[in-house]
């Protein structure tokens, strides 16, 4: 016999018949369960309503005009907790049914034996207490369902919508009462159905995919980005029963990451002086602006640091930044780098290639020294500025992209079009907004900060601690011409940085060529042509006629070297 505890079940039994509850009684009570009778409906309901009960016998034929059915739907109205086990003498398919139908868990057919009754109870008993669990667990799944800032949506194999979460509503536009069995491809997604397609190889091949930076842009939202998680859903026998999709809005993260990635290549741009902060500012204002830009300046003013910043800082800054250097290839091969080509298309090309236009769909192309374009890409890149559309070398098929460009030149382009070597249209195209970056010349203020900052670099590079330059060598900064500009600077303090052994560097750690009648670019001002050539004709020397590092020397590329040369007529 089980001894009497504090959670000991309760049970209720119901029947007109006193011998059938006395008999029950002595039969559950013998098993330690605290027994309560009613000997009809009203009895019944009263019980119920006074009380809890774990388990309820109810007779299917009652006193008082009142049927064990008609209580059967009282206890799931106002105990849907107590397991039921209906009671009759003259069973019928009908009564039967009806009470399983209504919530009953079994059908005991009278004369009820002791251990039919004993074995039934334990069953139903045990069946509550699992239920009990089930249920406990769907509500705290369904809890964690709701709370999930993340949007989580379940499909079947078919992919139809299984179950979908409050924030799907938000973050995808699903709703829960709306989708529940509907296909997923005949919903509208905002992310241009990248959910679909993922969730789809997902369940197909059974593996797990994760895409971030999706684009799922809502009216309250128009630079939502999410990520993408798809994970498959097996049976038992390790067939594909569907699958789970968890978004999550990446939006916030991805701002944040902008703004860093901003204020990182803006912290590049060094300087305080007016002309660096009118720079500065023109990033700023045209960060979210998709329109191509053209910076122009010098060789050597930090032009690419102001397309890095233009990328970082607009809606762009997470897609590809892609590079070009016009004036580093031949036509042939500039054509083929920008748009790609097929296997075949010329001598060379043993595969199909993606070009950088293609690479950059999303983000920004930056295309340097475009001055140095030949009239016949000059006049295909017209056409791909103006439809954002284009075909690769040896293919006919057109590809669509979707691209910032941002184009920088160290020549005069409104006077190379005035010459007919730079089509006007194509200028005037590029030009939508200029950015002029001033030469170092006319920022003498930053040269402190620059070298300042440039030391640090270098320290860090080569494991050093210089804390500064002396003084004279300050001096003879800020008095000289700087023809190769910031990158003249930067490449002077690297050599003074390697063979500096003290804190401070003097003037012996200097380049030779830079010293007061060492120098190798004309003189601040000069214009005349003997003064060019003389300079060329140093530089040349000093570096043993290698071409590469005299346009160093110089501040130049090694492109604007081979012009000088030609200009010149020098020979080497």
């Amino acid at each position: 016999m089980k001894g009497k505890t504090l959670n000991q079940e309760s049970i209720l039994v119901v029947d007109d018949e006193e011998s059938i509850r006395f008999t029950f009684e002595n039969f559950l009570a013998e098993e330690g369960y605290e027994v309560t009778t009613a000997s009809g409906y009203d009895d019944g309901r009263t019980k119920i309503e006074e009380q809890r009960f774990d388990l309820i016998f109810i007779d299917i034929i009652l006193d008082g005009g009142k049927s064990g059915i008609a209580l059967l739907e009282d206890v799931k109205a106002q105990a849907p907790e107590a397991e039921v086990i209906i009671i009759t003498g003259a069973p019928t398919v009908q009564t039967a049914s009806e009470a399983l139908r209504l919530g009953a868990l079994d059908y005991m057919v009278k004369p009820v034996r002791q251990e039919t009754l004993i074995r039934a109870t334990d069953m139903a008993l045990r069946h509550r207490v699992l239920r009990q669990e089930k249920e406990s667990y769907q509500q705290n799944l369904e809890a964690i369902f709701r709370s999930v800032q993340d949007a989580i949506i379940t499909v079947d194999e078919d992919l139809t919508v299984v179950e979908s979460n409050r924030a799907a509503a938000e973050i995808c536009g699903i709703v829960r009462e709306d989708a529940a069995g509907t296909p997923l491809d005949q919903i509208e997604l905002r992310c241009g159905g990248a959910c679909l397609q993922t969730l789809q190889k997902t369940v197909a091949d059974s593996q797990r995919m994760d895409v971030e930076a999706v684009e799922c842009r809502t009216p309250t939202r128009p630079d939502q980005v999410v990520s993408v998680t798809a994970t498959p859903l097996m049976r038992k026998n390790h067939t594909p029963a569907g699958g789970v999709l968890v978004i999550r809005n990446q939006t916030r993260l991805v701002e944040l990451e902008r703004n860093l990635a901003e204020c990182r290549e803006l912290r590049r741009i060094v300087g305080k002086s007016n002309c660096i902060r009118e720079v500065v500012s023109m990033i700023n204002t045209l960060a979210g602006v998709h329109t191509s830009v053209l910076i122009t300046g010098e060789s050597g003013t930090g032009k690419e640091l102001v397309a890095d910043a233009l990328h970082a800082a607009g809606n762009r800054g997470q897609r590809n930044l892609v590079k070009i250097n016009c004036a580093a290839l031949s036509e042939g091969l500039l054509e083929s780098e920008l748009f790609g080509h097929v296997r075949g298309a010329f001598t060379g090309a043993i595969k199909d290639k993606v070009g950088r236009f293609q690479r950059a769909d999303g983000g920004t192309i930056f295309l340097d020294e475009i001055g140095e374009m030949t009239p016949r890409m000059q006049l295909r890149f017209l056409r791909v500025l103006e439809s954002m559309e284009f075909e690769r070398v040896g293919d006919s098929t057109p590809i669509k992209v979707d691209v910032r460009v941002i184009a920088a030149t160290n020549r005069n382009l409104a006077e190379k079009a005035a010459q007919g070597e730079f089509r006007e249209d194509l200028y005037f195209r590029l030009k939508v907004v200029e950015i002029g970056m001033p030469p170092l010349r006319d920022r003498r203020d930053d040269i402190p900060l620059l070298a300042h900052h440039f030391l640090q670099t270098f320290n860090r590079k080569f494991s050093k601690s210089i804390q500064g330059v002396s003084e004279p060598v300050m001096d003879l900064f800020m008095s000289y011409h700087w023809p190769g500009n910031v990158r003249q600077l930067e490449n002077v303090l690297e050599h003074a940085c390697v063979l500096s052994s003290g804190q401070v560097i003097t003037e012996k750690d200097l380049p030779a060529d830079f010293m007061p009648g060492g120098g190798v670019a004309p003189p601040a001002g000069a214009a005349d042509r003997s003064a060019s050539a003389r300079a060329i004709r140093e530089a040349l020397k000093q570096a043993s006629y290698n071409k590469s590092k005299a346009a160093r020397l110089l501040g130049i590329s090694r492109r604007t070297l081979y012009r000088r040369l030609e200009e010149h007529h020098i020979r080497t």
